[in-house]
């Protein structure tokens, strides 16, 4: 939600992005179905409703996603944001001002989503536009990972028609472990935009200074500081995989399907490890579709 944080286009592209500029429903639903995203790797496991909402939904997650990553200056990009916390208060109002909200009017009464999960997806989003985050606190890195990670899990496992405290238990760590493993997997490219998402406390301990980001690229200590990070996801992981246990297993699929993913992701990054230079893992096409046809048994 992420929630797979959806990927980011190129920041050249974001202004003229087609889901930006599409001028109705089915153009977004287009942008959406060709994105290649892994974010779409779970919604292969919903029949077509449910797989619709979720559509929807990451349309919006895209979206706001692609405003707070662009280059505009901060207060532009806030003010956008702005604009669709309007948008979301239009659709809680059965109200459809933009086409990423026409694939969420239907969802947003059959599946009887929150308001305020969307308004935290759109928080997180003005946590990145407003300042380059540097080195948060853990309190404050969870805090980031429940607006752009657990919100969008606690708007699908409604959506997957898991709209219990459990199914919301199963969001609040999956989403969490799922952004850990994002923010470990993506140090070198997070830099590019001079963020670094590696909590404080986790940097201290191993001995590194703030001063430079260059530096702490290229600290021999960084490993240290990931595994601590990556540790914190594996309790994640393992937490999600109780609460999951006591969902209805159709449910469930898609988030165990992304679970599986990512923590897959997660144990290649452990047994590489964060030495400079890293290469960025990814899964190969083979092996998602391995993924997808194991979630159907």
């Amino acid at each position: 939600m992420t929630n797979d944080a959806p990927e980011v286009l190129p920041v050249n592209e974001i202004i003229i992005s087609p889901l930006l500029d599409a001028k109705d429903a089915d153009a977004v639903l287009d942008h959406v179905k060709n994105s290649g995203s892994s974010f779409l790797l779970g919604m292969m496991a919903l029949p077509h409703e449910r797989r619709m909402g979720m559509f929807g939904l990451y349309a919006f997650c895209r979206v706001v996603d692609d405003i707070a990553d662009s280059e505009l200056p901060a207060p532009e990009r806030l003010s956008m944001l702005q604009e669709w916390r309007v948008h979301t208060a239009n659709l809680f109002k059965g109200q459809a001002s933009h086409p990423v909200m026409e694939l969420l009017i239907d969802p947003v009464k059959e599946f009887q989503l929150v308001e305020k999960d969307f308004l935290s997806i759109i928080e997180g989003m003005e946590m990145d536009a407003q300042q380059v985050i540097v080195a948060p606190t853990w309190d404050e890195l969870d805090a980031y990972c429940d607006c752009v990670a657990s919100a969008v899990g606690r708007v699908s496992v409604r959506i997957f028609g898991e709209p219990t405290e459990n199914g919301s238990e199963v969001a609040y760590h999956l989403g969490r472990a799922l952004q850990l493993t994002n923010i470990l997997r993506d140090i070198d490219e997070d830099a590019l935009r001079g963020r670094l998402y590696l909590p404080l406390e986790a940097l201290e301990e191993a001995g590194i200074s703030i001063d430079s980001l260059a530096l702490i690229l290229q600290h021999a200590s960084l490993d240290h500081a990931c595994r601590a990070v990556a540790r914190r996801a594996v309790e994640h992981f393992s937490a999600a995989d109780e609460a999951m246990e006591k969902c209805d297993r159709k449910a469930m699929k898609p988030a165990r399907l992304m679970r599986d993913y990512y923590e897959k992701i997660l144990r290649v990054l452990l047994e590489m490890g964060w030495d400079y230079p890293r290469l960025r893992v990814s899964l190969t096409a083979f092996e998602k579709i391995g993924m997808l046809i194991k979630s159907w048994f």
